[in-house]
Parts: C-alpha cells; sequence; structure tokens
C-alpha cells in the first residue's frame, strides 16, 4: 500500500508569487483528501520554531501526515566553503524535519562542474552526505537522496553513490520522472533503496516528455516491498490547480489503498 501525498513544490507558481501561503496549501491538500503533504524548505517565510510548530499542528488538525521535507542541497560544488554552507543547511533542516514531524529530508547530490573532474564531484558528495548521516540518524531521520540529473543522472550513479555512502540513514528519494531511456528497469534497480517517491506524470525522453506507467511502478515497488508515500511532485503545462486533482484521482485509480 502507498499513501499519496502532495508536494508543496507542485504549487510553486503560487508559493513563490505570494498568492498562497503554506497553510494555504495544507487546507488544498486536505480539500484533495491527500494522506500526506511534503514541505520544500523554500516556502518557509522563516524557520522559527514557532513557526514550524504552527504548520505541523495545522497539518494534523487537517488530518494530513507530513510525509518529508526538502532542501535543494548541491554537494557536488568544487568550493569547499560552498559545500559547507549545504552541510550546514542541511543540518538545520535536520532539526527542522524533527520539529515538523517528518521522516525524510529529499537532497540532491548536484552535479560536474567544468574544470572538474567526476571522481572528484563524487568524492565531495560521498563525503558531505556521510558527515550529514550522523545527526540524521540521531535524530531518526532518513536522508532521501533524489535521482535528480547530474551524478544521479542514471541508476547506476544514483546507486554507485548510495553505496558509497554505505550509511542506514541515507536512502532514496526515487523519482519516477527523472530517469531517461529505459526507465523501469531502472526504477526496478533503485526500489529496494527507496524511502521516498515523487511521482511525476511524464518521464524525460529524447522525443520529448512520455508518460510514465503508474500500474507498472505499482508493480515494481510492491516487489520491492515499498510501503511509503508516493508524493505528487506535478510539472505540467496546465495549472496546478487544475491538473493536480486530476492526476491524483488517476492515481488512486491506480492504487485505491490510497483513499482514507
Amino acid at each position: 500500500m502507498m499513501r499519496l501525498s502532495c508536494c508543496a513544490y507542485s504549487y510553486r507558481q503560487a508559493l513563490q508569487g505570494g498568492q498562497m501561503t503554506l497553510f494555504d496549501f495544507l487546507r488544498v491538500c486536505r480539500d484533495l483528501d491527500m494522506d500526506g503533504v511534503e514541505l520544500t524548505a523554500y516556502y518557509f517565510p522563516t524557520t522559527e520554531r514557532d513557526y514550524l510548530e504552527s504548520v505541523k499542528q495545522e497539518a494534523r488538525s487537517l488530518g494530513l501526515a507530513v510525509s518529508g521535507t526538502a532542501v535543494g542541497s548541491d554537494f557536488a560544488q568544487p568550493d569547499a566553503e560552498k559545500r559547507r554552507e549545504h552541510v550546514a543547511m542541511t543540518k538545520a533542516w535536520i532539526e527542522h524535519s524533527v520539529t515538523l514531524g517528518a521522516p525524510t529530508l529529499r537532497v540532491f547530490a548536484g552535479g560536474v562542474r567544468e574544470g572538474q573532474s567526476e571522481e572528484e564531484a563524487f568524492g565531495n558528495v560521498v563525503a558531505c552526505l556521510q558527515e550529514c548521516a550522523g545527526p540524521a540518524a540521531e535524530r531518526g531521520i532518513k536522508l532521501a537522496l533524489e535521482n535528480h540529473g547530474g551524478l544521479t543522472a542514471t541508476a547506476e550513479g544514483t546507486l554507485r553513490l548510495l553505496q558509497a555512502v554505505d550509511r542506514p540513514a541515507v536512502g532514496l528519494n526515487l523519482d519516477f520522472g527523472n530517469f531517461t531511456g529505459d526507465i523501469y528497469a531502472q526504477f526496478a534497480a533503485c526500489a529496494p533503496y527507496a524511502v521516498a517517491t515523487h511521482a511525476k506524470k511524464s518521464a524525460r525522453s529524447a522525443s520529448g516528455p512520455v508518460p510514465v506507467d503508474y500500474r507498472q511502478v505499482g508493480r515494481i515497488m510492491d516487489a520491492a516491498g515499498y510501503r511509503g508515500f508516493l508524493a505528487i511532485e506535478y510539472e505540467e503545462e496546465e495549472p496546478a490547480e487544475t491538473g493536480v486533482p486530476v492526476f491524483a484521482s488517476e492515481l488512486r485509480a491506480i492504487f485505491p489503498a490510497t483513499r482514507r
């Protein structure tokens, strides 16, 4: 069984433009009968504890779990000071995740820069993730590394990183829209490592976006024993206000257990 969640990123235009607050987002998700919400760091006007507590309490009052949080980390960059800043941000969000009651914190690896070798970038990411894994484990948070281009553009690259990090507190946020090529074989390779997921309507291909077959995704995730959240991350051209409800209905038709 997979429970249905929605990423705040799905409503990024409204959140960034001031037409929606995080509290508005929570109410939208309640009205859509979501089981949970993923709260993206970008849209928090403050991370003062009182504000975080108010968000958590509002989610609970609406019957929503905080399925996870998310930061835009970049651990591959060659500048050591910038890497330290991103490690510090991630460690801070481990604490914010605890306050919000989130079990996972989505992180990115980053990509290779001009003049930097892939092995150098790889080593930087491994070191940063290992450093963050300690406080994550102490606080009961799983760091969910997303397959998000760069060093994680393929299942092979993603798994190489996870296996090199080799920490129980670091797993995978398996995004079903971010691989190209034989995406289902890559999902199957990665599924055993998944601690969170992102559901996009489409995946990338050389000829343009192609629909993701979520019936096949369901079989793959069931075989891997995944029982976490399926978090909608909506990126289509149709506005989220109309597109997310339709996509949620499509997923519920495939995964009826997501109905509460």
